[in-house]
């Protein structure tokens, strides 16, 4: 050995490296291959699974009610894969009564405990005192395209929190636990997350009633809030009503909305009414400043005072339809 050099480890033929990394290589392009066609596949069985458009809603018809036409619509982004879905929601501020009809029925479709609402509609006042307006706004999860409960939920407990190809921000019940939900509702600028304490509304009566305690489906699976069983002891959060969707039906808040204020649809659809809406009216959204990226728009005016006078026909013309 001469003085002053190293001795470097000793290492295979050059031809057997290059095998190896050819090997090592082919390898990994066929597993990403093999993830990749079995993305499509599935996207494409969960086109094929689509609900057809029923005859009696397929062609419009004049004066038909909104509610038929995104219920068309919904049929029709349905039939597309699930990464050419954009649901959005728009709410119209000028029609919301402040009934809470929209809170009931998300409570009863995903039978919410006390504690747990993944709808608020909240009493906005601006001015002071004696020139003081108000008016309604419904809230909720915003599914925010860059949602900041994601990777803080995911910190804590990997896996708890993603955001899906269609824009809906989902959980897993099983990992959304206590200090992933803590985490999450930390970071979360629109107040939209709960946990789920394992109360009942009828706890403490005779007995517990069945609309507590019957099977709901949440991203995917069948739920039964029984004998401690999840969601109970998870964050829970508004989804869009995602099985709704998939069963080809629009989210409960929308159909039960009396004063027709909340439209849900396909923002990738040109032709769909959320579309023609954020292309006619001007459009906020909610702490829209932090980058968030919200997938809730709001129009209507910004105070009562700009709003139309209510009359017999102003008045038919939001909610007669």
């Amino acid at each position: 050995m001469v003085a002053g050099t190293s001795v470097r480890p000793a290492q295979g033929p050059p031809v057997m490296r290059r095998r190896a990394f050819l090997k090592r290589s082919t390898a990994a392009a066929v597993a990403i291959g093999a993830g990749a066609l079995a993305s499509d596949a599935a996207s494409k069985r969960a086109a094929e699974a689509a609900p057809a458009v029923p005859a009696a809603i397929r062609d419009p018809k004049p004066g038909e009610h909104q509610l038929i036409r995104m219920q068309r619509e919904l049929y029709r982004a349905m039939a597309k894969p699930v990464e050419q879905r954009n649901w959005i929601m728009v709410i119209d501020t000028r029609r919301c009564i402040g009934c809470d009809a929209c809170t009931v029925a998300c409570t009863a479709e995903h039978g919410l405990p006390p504690g747990v609402s993944y709808r608020t509609v909240v009493k906005v006042e601006t001015g002071e005192f004696p020139n003081v307006e108000a008016y309604f706004k419904p809230t909720g999860c915003q599914q925010c395209d860059k949602p900041p409960c994601v990777p803080a939920a995911n910190a804590v407990s990997p896996g708890t929190m993603a955001k899906r190809p269609d824009g809906i921000v989902s959980v897993d019940y099983e990992k959304f636990n206590r200090k992933a939900f803590e985490a999450a509702r930390k970071v979360c600028p629109y107040k939209a997350l709960a946990f789920d304490e394992g109360r009942y509304w009828t706890e403490g009566t005779p007995a517990l009633q069945a609309y507590e305690t019957r099977p709901k489906v949440e991203y995917g699976k069948v739920w039964a809030r029984t004998n401690g069983a999840l969601p109970i002891g998870a964050g829970r959060k508004c989804h869009f009503c995602l099985g709704r969707i998939d069963a080809g039906l629009l989210p409960a808040c929308v159909t039960t909305c009396i004063g027709g204020a909340m439209y849900f649809g396909d923002a990738r659809d040109p032709e769909s009414l959320v579309s023609e809406l954020r292309g006619r009216e001007k459009t906020t959204r909610i702490n829209e400043s932090l980058g968030t990226e919200p997938r809730l728009y709001y129009v209507g005016a910004a105070s009562r005072t700009t709003m139309p006078a209510s009359t017999p026909e102003s008045c038919q013309t939001c909610h007669g339809r």
